[in-house]
């Protein structure tokens, strides 16, 4: 594995006027692409990834994920299209539902998720393709929609999955797959499977990973627990916890919890759904998730307000011990 297997996330921890030092810095240092995470009410995916093109030179630089649900297609063609103009071959972006909790806030949540996600996805290839759109989806409306500036060379576009069935649509379509936080080896080799076509190349897998390195092993592991337990309240019912052996404890757990009482995550758990713990077990944990199958993985760094130490202590630590 070389660095430019191993990628940062930025997104809802990120104040967005840090974004500019931490996408600079993570270049510098070698890492090999850059994501921004949009989270429901943080900061915008779209102004998140402006600002890591615009801190960087040559490295790739995604939007990870834009639910289909809060921006049109139309609209977000269009901002995909501008920024692929202005950095042509560096940009991708990756679509999905989204989160449900906070599509429901919005009264957004569709009747049929997946189709949503894979008619979008097929108007946004058109679009940045420079076609005209003219027909109704079952979410959406398109009136004889042609960009103007149109990319000549259109964005990567991925989607973002999670169970069986958006795994097998997006390896049918998609130029790449990005699979959520929580994505342990187990659960990577099956996505890997699961997202196999029989009539293309299989798409590369990018997986999210909560991480922290520390020489105190413990240290790392109480950097990641609030956000392991925050996902695995959010993605209890999906093939993410549900395929892990310690998915029945985890499900278990969380129903019969009071409303407002917080969850008391395992070290196992955190073992087993984040990457934490010294340079050495981080360099391990990240090869056994290579070897399940993901082409690439995004390191989302904790503690938050440590991330530029925790960037120098991945690229010299553990990032050169992975070649």
């Amino acid at each position: 594995m070389d660095t430019s297997n191993i990628g940062v996330v930025f997104g809802s921890l990120t104040p967005p006027e840090e974004l500019t030092g931490g996408a600079a810095l993570a270049e510098r240092l070698g890492f090999g692409e850059l994501w921004f995470s949009e989270d429901c009410f943080f900061t915008g995916g779209l102004s998140g990834l402006t600002r890591l093109l615009a801190a960087t030179r040559t490295v790739p630089a995604g939007l990870g994920l834009a639910s289909v649900m809060t921006r049109h297609p139309a609209i977000l063609a269009m901002e995909l299209a501008g920024l692929s103009r202005i950095h042509p071959g560096r940009v991708r972006a990756a679509v999905g539902l989204g989160n449900g909790h906070w599509l429901r806030q919005m009264g957004l949540m569709p009747e049929r998720p997946l189709t949503a996600v894979t008619e979008t996805f097929g108007v946004l290839r058109e679009l940045l393709n420079g076609a005209a759109v003219d027909r109704r989806t079952s979410t959406h409306e398109f009136a004889g929609i042609r960009l103007e500036f149109p990319p000549e060379r259109p964005p990567e576009l991925w989607i973002g999955a999670v169970n069986e069935r958006a795994l097998r649509a997006a390896g049918a379509v998609a130029d790449g797959i990005l699979l959520s936080v929580l994505a342990g080896p187990s659960y990577v080799s099956w996505a890997r499977e699961r997202s196999a076509a029989a009539d293309r190349p299989a798409p590369p897998i990018t997986a999210f990973v909560l991480a922290s390195v520390s020489d105190d092993e413990q240290v790392a592991r109480e950097s990641v627990r609030e956000a392991v337990g925050f996902f695995l309240r959010a993605e209890s019912h999906t093939a993410l916890v549900t395929r892990s052996k310690h998915g029945a404890e985890v499900r278990e757990r969380i129903a019969g919890l009071a409303d407002g009482e917080p969850l008391v995550v395992e070290d196992a758990w955190i073992d087993e759904f984040a990457v934490a713990g010294t340079p050495g077990r981080v360099r391990d944990r990240l090869l056994e998730l290579r070897a399940a199958g993901a082409d690439s993985l995004g390191l989302w760094l904790f503690p938050p307000e440590r991330l530029a130490s925790q960037l120098q202590r991945i690229a010299d630590d553990v990032l050169p011990s992975t070649a």
